[in-house]
C-alpha cells in the first residue's frame, strides 16, 4: 500500500503546528495541543490495527476522539505542550507510515471499524484496513488540519 498520501496529511499538519501562533480554542472545542494529542493517540491505536493486520490476527478499530479526552489532556502535560506533542506525533505518525508500506495485499483485511467525523462520516461496520487509513488521510487528519487553522491567532 502507498503511503504518499498518508504521509503528505501528516506533513501538512505538522507543517501546521511548527507555525505555531495559536490561540485559545472556543468553549467545548480541543486546544492545538489537544488536538495533537489526539492524533498521536490515534496513531498508536492505528499501528495497533495495522500490526494485527500484518499479523493476522482479529482487531477492531474505534476512534476515540470523544471518548479518550483524559487521555488527551494526560498526554499533553506529560508531553510539556506544543514542541513535545509535535515530536511525539513526528514518531507516532512515522511509524503508522512505515507500517502502512508493509501491509501489501493485507490492505484488503477487513477490520471492524467504528469513527465518527461529526455528520460528515460515520462507519461502524468492517472494512477493508486499506480503507480506512485512506479515510484517516483524507478525512481525519484534513479535518483537524482545518481546527488547528482556525486557531490560529491574528
Amino acid at each position: 500500500m502507498d503511503s504518499g498520501a498518508l504521509r503528505g496529511a501528516y506533513a501538512e499538519v505538522l507543517a501546521e503546528v511548527e507555525a505555531g501562533g495559536f490561540a485559545a480554542p472556543p468553549a467545548g472545542q480541543l486546544s492545538a495541543e489537544q488536538i495533537v494529542a489526539h492524533l498521536a493517540a490515534n496513531d498508536e491505536l492505528m499501528t495497533e490495527a495495522t500490526e494485527a493486520v500484518l499479523a493476522g490476527s482479529p482487531f477492531a478499530y474505534y476512534d476515540l476522539e470523544t471518548i479518550h479526552r483524559p487521555q488527551v489532556d494526560a498526554l499533553v502535560v506529560e508531553c510539556g505542550g506544543l514542541a513535545g506533542l509535535a515530536t511525539l506525533l513526528r514518531a507516532t505518525s512515522e511509524r503508522l507510515c512505515a507500517l502502512t508500506e508493509r501491509l501489501g495485499a493485507a490492505a484488503q483485511t477487513p477490520v471492524e471499524t467504528h469513527l465518527r467525523e461529526g455528520f460528515d462520516l460515520v462507519v461502524d461496520e468492517p472494512l477493508p484496513w486499506g480503507r480506512t487509513l485512506d479515510l484517516h488521510a483524507r478525512v481525519h487528519l484534513p479535518k483537524h488540519l482545518a481546527q488547528l487553522r482556525m486557531l490560529r491567532a491574528g
